[in-house]
């Protein structure tokens, strides 16, 4: 047996030991996700015909500075730019002209999945540890390795190890609670310092924010690298301790629940050993850059799980707003991923920045259809 397969097999064991529990790691096929897009029509997208689609048009200009160059896209793009960025009744010509509706399955058949929210937080920090400010925001530690498994193991493509070298071994990164407790690779990796452990953690839910320092002024952080460690959900942990009910999970809650129990606030998170460093952006940038290396814009831009949607596509998205039955049916474009995100109809939708995107994305948890628009000529495929 070569080195390479060696490596391939130490790894793909280690990954499933790591991530999702398997009673034996095997050389099997890796199981894909396979979720089905079924050719749809215009007329099944609620609200498509009526609705202005033209403020979503400068998220797909976006989308178009990503994918310009790659095939099936070229045309696309270049068309685009030709199109009035304030006529809706030209966009949607654009659209059905150019592209096809794919409604978007779950491997088991169903059309619906779970729509969350995320914003751009605010956080008050320092570039200096203070009494006040004392939680740390790290910028990838040195020691952190990032290894495509289908270098090695096709049958493992798409999947990535984050790891570190202990001797000759590749093991985990270290989780949550061993960085919490300040381990040797994060020491002079702080960013900032900030003063609120739960904002700090929803910030790092959230992938990017703002941090006001002691001379008013703000800074913007954007999501550099993680662990590699599986995110859980502290919510649901707080529902099965009896906290509250699920129906009533949200942020807001979450933090309320904190203010009211300190004590027990490091026992919580550390149930979440998934950990994410940050890096510092530009002032200037008009909004958080999101996976697919563009600006998110507000109340347009999805994150989706980038192994079933391809990022840069159109996505049509039919749900409701947050804890409401009004419906929200919104041409949306698939610009950034997320830990939380897996599946095929599962999707994140931002809100922007300021109180009203906080709450909102905290509020929403709501059941949506998708359906992807794939350009004519490209297969319903990851190109």
């Amino acid at each position: 047996m070569n080195n390479s397969r060696r490596l391939a097999l130490a790894l793909s064991a280690l990954l499933a030991a790591c991530t999702v529990p398997q009673p034996k790691p095997t050389l099997a096929p890796v199981a894909p996700l396979a979720p089905s897009f079924n050719v749809s029509k215009w007329e099944m997208l609620p609200e498509w015909q009526e609705m202005d689609i033209a403020p979503s048009w400068p998220a797909f200009l976006q989308s178009c500075n990503a994918l310009k160059a790659k095939p099936h896209w070229q045309d696309v793009c270049a068309r685009a730019w030709q199109v009035d960025k304030n006529d809706s009744v030209a966009q949607r010509a654009f659209y059905q002209e150019w592209f096809i509706p794919y409604q978007v399955f779950n491997p088991d058949g169903s059309e619906q999945g779970t729509i969350t929210g995320y914003y751009e937080p605010l956080l008050q920090g320092s570039r200096v540890k203070t009494e006040r400010f004392r939680y740390p925001l790290y910028g990838p530690p040195d020691d952190l390795l990032e290894i495509d498994l289908s270098d090695a193991y096709p049958q493992l493509k798409g999947m990535h190890f984050r790891g570190r070298l202990d001797g000759k071994r590749v093991v985990p990164y270290y989780n949550r609670t061993q960085i919490d407790g300040g381990i040797p690779p994060l020491q002079g990796r702080e960013l900032f310092w900030v003063e609120n452990a739960v904002e700090l953690f929803f910030l790092q839910i959230q992938g990017s924010g703002r941090i006001e320092l002691p001379d008013g002024s703000t800074v913007k952080v954007g999501y550099a690298d993680q662990n590699g460690l599986p995110y859980v959900s502290i919510g649901r942990k707080l529902v099965e301790a009896g906290a509250f009910k699920l129906e009533d999970a949200s942020m807001q809650r979450i933090k309320e629940w904190a203010e009211k129990n300190p004590a027990k606030l490091t026992a919580l998170l550390e149930q979440d050993m998934s950990y994410i460093f940050f890096r510092e952006l530009p002032n200037d940038l008009s909004a958080p850059v999101g996976a697919l290396g563009v600006p998110l814009t507000n109340e347009y831009s999805l994150a989706v799980d980038a192994r079933t949607i391809p990022l840069g596509v159109p996505v049509f998205l039919a749900t409701t707003m947050p804890n409401s039955s009004t419906p929200l049916n919104r041409l949306m474009l698939a610009q950034d991923t997320g830990g939380a995100i897996k599946g095929a109809v599962r999707a994140d939708f931002f809100w922007g920045y300021g109180e009203n995107a906080a709450t909102q994305a905290g509020r929403m948890k709501q059941l949506g259809r998708m359906w992807v628009l794939f350009p004519k000529g490209g297969e319903p495929t990851l190109f």
